[in-house]
This record gives structure tokens, C-alpha cells and sequence, in this order.
């Protein structure tokens, strides 16, 4: 019974997730990266950096979804930020988008920066 609860409560969470990300991907990122790594790589760094405690406290959540071949979208709870991670080559590009730019979105940023 907690399995099926906790599947439907997922799936209610990428619903909602999900229209956020369609609406800050309708507008310029807020702020785009490159990496020599490829994106498998860089989006597992993200997803880690943003699951730490120690950084983040309370608001610790990443969640990794694959997307199209060579995409990736790494997201926290509510999609208050994500990345974008896309295959270029051997290579990887990464969008960054935060629904406020505050704080702990400038240490989400700063976290991905170090995946790159």
C-alpha cells in the first residue's frame, strides 16, 4: 500500500513539476554552462550536489528524469530550479533555470558549476 502511495504521489509531483519546467523553458535560461564531460556525467554531479544536506538543509531534493537520447533534466521539489543537460557531442551543454532567483537558487547554481 505505501508503494502505490508513493507512486501516485510522484507522478502527482512531475504533473505539477512539469508545467513549471514547460513555462520557464518558454523564456530565456538563467544561465547557461558547457562542459567537456558528457551529460550522463555532468547531470548525475548535479543531481548528487543538490541532494546534499550540508548545503542545502531541508530544501536538500534532486531528481533525475532522462529525456530525449543524450537529455537529461536534473529538478528539485516543485521545480523551484532544474537543469537541462544536453549531449553535444563527447561534449554537454547545461540550461539552468530558477522560478526565484534567490539565494539558495545562486547555491544550486554554484553547486552545478562544479560539475561542469
Amino acid at each position: 500500500m505505501r508503494v502505490v502511495i508513493a507512486v501516485v504521489a510522484a507522478a502527482l509531483l512531475a504533473g505539477c513539476a512539469s508545467s513549471t519546467m514547460d513555462e520557464a523553458r518558454s523564456k530565456t535560461p538563467g544561465k547557461t554552462f558547457s562542459s567537456a564531460k558528457s551529460a550522463d556525467v555532468v547531470a548525475q554531479c548535479i543531481q548528487f550536489s543538490w541532494q546534499d544536506e550540508a548545503v542545502f538543509g531541508v530544501d536538500a531534493s534532486g531528481y533525475l528524469e532522462p529525456g530525449k537520447p543524450g537529455s537529461f533534466t536534473v529538478y528539485t521539489r516543485g521545480a523551484e530550479s532544474f537543469a537541462d543537460i544536453q549531449s553535444q557531442g563527447a561534449a554537454s551543454r547545461v540550461n539552468y533555470y530558477a522560478v526565484k532567483p534567490d539565494a539558495v537558487a545562486q547555491r544550486r547554481m554554484a553547486a552545478l558549476a562544479t560539475c561542469l
